[in-house]
């Protein structure tokens, strides 16, 4: 079986963004982000050897979440207009090396990416979810594996991997406990609310005990401290109602999984285009000098 490589695209498309200077083409269109869109994914398929790779992108929000919950992501700062003229730019170069852009209007795409991995473990094969989103804990397994950017304090230590052990060691709770543990603890990145006061041990505390949100909801007169218990049973709906939006959607439709080949000519163009030299040049040689890298 082979090994697959998803990537959470406007997860790294926003880490290219901050992490490259204001580059521009001499017309004063930004491209730094491009510059760092094409290496990373140069980089990742060279330290990992992927059989493919999928990228997936969002096109609008989640209608289900936003039915259900319609201030879902409402806090969220709009997306830098210099990221958003790259965009467009950013699935063009995408299909152009020869990855399969993924993305459906009305359905978020970590839906989509979290659907696709599943599908492909059960099938057998090797899963790397690209991203720093820890929603994607919960799907994490035997075959399925994060594997999350440098972080800042530490940007020498690389990417690493992140497997089911290293997702109870990081949050104290197992993969299948995770969307209880973030309903628990809110998500502010996601405008969810978690219970008043619970931080992250406490929650992976009571999962440990009562197994889940409804065990810890059943035994709302047993948990301590005891100043939550009033708390759980007053909150228990709004719990329920934020389990919902923070577990993932499995039964979505996934694409064929299948290596494409890279368009050369017309990435050679977009490149020449955008007057990205530097990666203009590695390109030239990365695709009709393979061996080289």
């Amino acid at each position: 079986m082979a090994k697959w490589m998803l990537v959470d695209g406007f997860n790294l498309a926003f880490r290219a963004f901050y992490g490259m200077p204001e580059l521009t083409r001499t017309d004063g269109f930004p491209t730094g982000a491009l510059h760092g869109w094409v290496k990373s994914l140069w980089r990742l398929i060279d330290d990992e050897s992927p059989a493919a790779t999928l990228v997936f992108f969002d096109l609008g929000g989640s209608q289900d979440r936003l039915a259900i919950h319609p201030e879902y992501k409402a806090q969220r700062q709009e997306t830098p207009e210099a990221l958003v003229q790259q965009l467009p730019f950013v699935k063009s170069l995408t299909r152009a090396m020869g990855l399969v852009g993924i993305e459906q209007h009305g359905v978020e795409s970590d839906d989509l990416l979290a659907s696709q991995a599943v599908a492909l473990a059960k099938a057998g094969h090797e899963v790397l979810v690209v991203s720093a989103d820890k929603d994607f804990a919960q799907v994490v397994d035997d075959r399925i594996k994060m594997l999350l950017p440098p972080t800042p304090a530490n940007p020498k230590a690389g990417w690493r991997l992140m497997d089911a052990e290293g997702v109870v060691e990081k949050f104290g709770v197992t993969p299948a406990q995770i969307a209880d543990y973030l309903a628990l603890v809110g998500d502010t990145a996601d405008n969810i609310p978690g219970l008043a006061g619970v931080g992250p041990k406490t929650a992976a505390k009571w999962l440990q005990t009562y197994g889940d949100l409804e065990g810890i909801i059943a035994y709302a007169d047993e948990v301590k401290p005891e100043r939550f218990r009033e708390k759980i049973t007053a909150d228990a709906e709004r719990l329920r109602m934020n389990l919902q939006l923070t577990r993932f959607d499995l039964n979505l439709p996934i694409v064929a999984a299948k290596q494409t080949e890279p368009q050369i000519v017309e990435l050679l163009r977009l490149l020449e285009e955008l007057e990205m030299k530097s990666t203009l040049i590695e390109a030239r040689k990365r695709y009709t000098q393979p061996e080289l890298f």
